[in-house]
Formats: C-alpha cells, sequence, structure tokens
C-alpha cells in the first residue's frame, strides 16, 4: 500500500480525501504563507502548494506527498486567510453579490520517484447578499478567519454562497477531479490508493 501524506492542516482537505476512499497521513509544513508572493493569484496558489509538497516530501523516503493552497481571486486581487475579524467583514461587504474564482493549487509528489505533476484548479464563486446581523454572526463565529477568501462552502458560510461554477471539492481546498488526473500523471490510480 502506497502512504498518502497530505502537507496540510486544513480540517476540509482532510475531510474531502477521506470521503474518497483515501486515508492520508497528515504532516503540516510549516510553510510561512505570508513570506511568500508572486505575479498573479494563480502563481500564488500554485507557488504555495509546491511549497508545501516539497517542505514535507524532504523529509520522506517514499510515498506521495500532496501539496494544496486556495486563494480567491476577486476583482484580480488575491485574497488568503482575512487578518482579523474587521478584514473579513469589510471583504465580505465588498464580495455580497459578486463572484470570484477560487483558485487551488495542487501539487503530488513521487518521493521514491523523484516525480512530481501540478496545476492549479478554478472554480467560479457567486456571493450571496448576507444581512448585516447575518455578517456579524458569522465573523464572530471565527469561522472566516480561517480560510482562504473568508468564506467556506462546507460550514456557516455556505449559507451565504448563492452558487459555484465548476467543481465543487476544489472550493473545499482540494480538486478530486484534478487531483485524479495529476495522480494519473505519475502513474497511479485512485482505485489502487482507497483504503
Amino acid at each position: 500500500m502506497i502512504e498518502v501524506v497530505l502537507a496540510s492542516a486544513s480540517p476540509a482537505r482532510l475531510d474531502v480525501l477521506r470521503g474518497a476512499g483515501i486515508e492520508p497521513t497528515v504532516t503540516v509544513s510549516g510553510v510561512d504563507e505570508e513570506a511568500v508572493s508572486a505575479g498573479t493569484p494563480r502563481e500564488l496558489a500554485l507557488t504555495l502548494a509546491v511549497a508545501k509538497a516539497e517542505a514535507v516530501a524532504e523529509s520522506l523516503e517514499s510515498g506521495l506527498v500532496i501539496g494544496c493552497d486556495s486563494v480567491l481571486e476577486f476583482g484580480g486581487v488575491a485574497y488568503g486567510k482575512p487578518g482579523s475579524a474587521e478584514q473579513a467583514a469589510a471583504r465580505w461587504r465588498e464580495m455580497a453579490g459578486g463572484s470570484g474564482r477560487l483558485l487551488t493549487g495542487h501539487c503530488v509528489i513521487d518521493v521514491a520517484a523523484g516525480r512530481r505533476a501540478l496545476d492549479v484548479g478554478a472554480t467560479a464563486v457567486r456571493f450571496g447578499h448576507p444581512s448585516d446581523a447575518e455578517l456579524a454572526a458569522y465573523v464572530a463565529s471565527g469561522e472566516p478567519l480561517a480560510v482562504a477568501g473568508g468564506f467556506t462552502l462546507d460550514g456557516l458560510g455556505g449559507w451565504f454562497v448563492d452558487g459555484v461554477d465548476g467543481d465543487p471539492s476544489n472550493v473545499l481546498g482540494l480538486s478530486l477531479p484534478l487531483l485524479r488526473r495529476l495522480l494519473g500523471d505519475l502513474g497511479f490510480s485512485v482505485a489502487d490508493l482507497w483504503r
């Protein structure tokens, strides 16, 4: 059995993999996301995913390491996790009624072979109009402070997302269709990784 290592502390990514039949080991990369920059939101998501996968892979001799990172592209700007409750509320007031793209960088490293496959998943997200009271309660929950773009699809934030166009698992932080393709590029079938 091939060991799959998720280079992420994200409970949503872990849940996506578990729900899809893979029980990974979790090893947090320790990458300082704030210290990384890139020219475009897409490049930022991919650069962070590669950095996380590489940081974990360098301590292993075998296995498949999956590194991911998500950013919300809204108005051409990349948004990660809000830095404060005030920033989360301001961002939501800006996003209300608009749409953006949730970009998730993926990097899979076959440690033993020294090979990697990488790409970025993109899903359009249409935001609703939470009332002032709903927005205050959402921000007070703390949830938007812990996630890229300041929203979730599978948590309290899902109440305020009117829809998505594209892969919903990508919005959760890990695109199953994209990951399947990347694994295939490295010569692995997802069915061989199911528990």
